[in-house]
């Protein structure tokens, strides 16, 4: 068997979100980014299990805490490690907008060195999100020479 058959293929991705009010989290990506839902599946005690929201073009999924199985919402005011960078057509009014709704502006819209016009927010729920739109196109050579010159100082 050659590597070509054994290799699993990718064939989509699913970000998955783990929030402490999946009520809030579900109005708030609504409103801010769009969000429609899908579906979802509600415990008998009313705890939201899972949720699929479609997100322009990707499906995001999200679901309550669940302790019991080492399932947390980000803790606290620092980074958990994961960002979800979306492309819009105008990061500083999506920007405006999720912190008029609640979100937490952490870096403001700003020219990148990678040809991005970007900002970073922290929605209500802890989640990192880089909001960005194209203001030029950048070989990926001017890319590593740009950062490299920014990075020297």
């Amino acid at each position: 068997m050659n590597q070509q058959q054994t290799t699993p293929t990718i064939h989509e991705v699913f970000p998955y979100l783990m929030v402490r009010d999946a009520k809030a989290a579900i109005a708030f990506y609504g409103e801010v980014f769009g969000a429609t839902e899908l579906f979802r599946l509600v415990e008998p005690s009313g705890r939201i299990g899972h949720v699929e929201l479609q997100l322009g073009p990707i499906v995001l999924m999200l679901s309550e805490e669940y302790p019991e199985y080492g399932m947390a919402a980000p803790q606290g005011e620092t980074s958990n490690g994961f960002v979800i960078h979306l492309h819009v057509n105008n990061a500083d009014t999506l920007g405006e907008r999720a912190v008029a709704a609640g979100a937490t502006m952490m870096s403001p819209p700003t020219d990148q060195f990678y040809g991005e016009r970007s900002c970073r927010i922290r929605d209500p729920f802890g989640h990192f999100w880089l909001l960005g739109h194209s203001i030029e196109k950048v070989t990926p050579q001017e890319m590593q020479r740009r950062y490299t010159e920014m990075m020297s100082g």
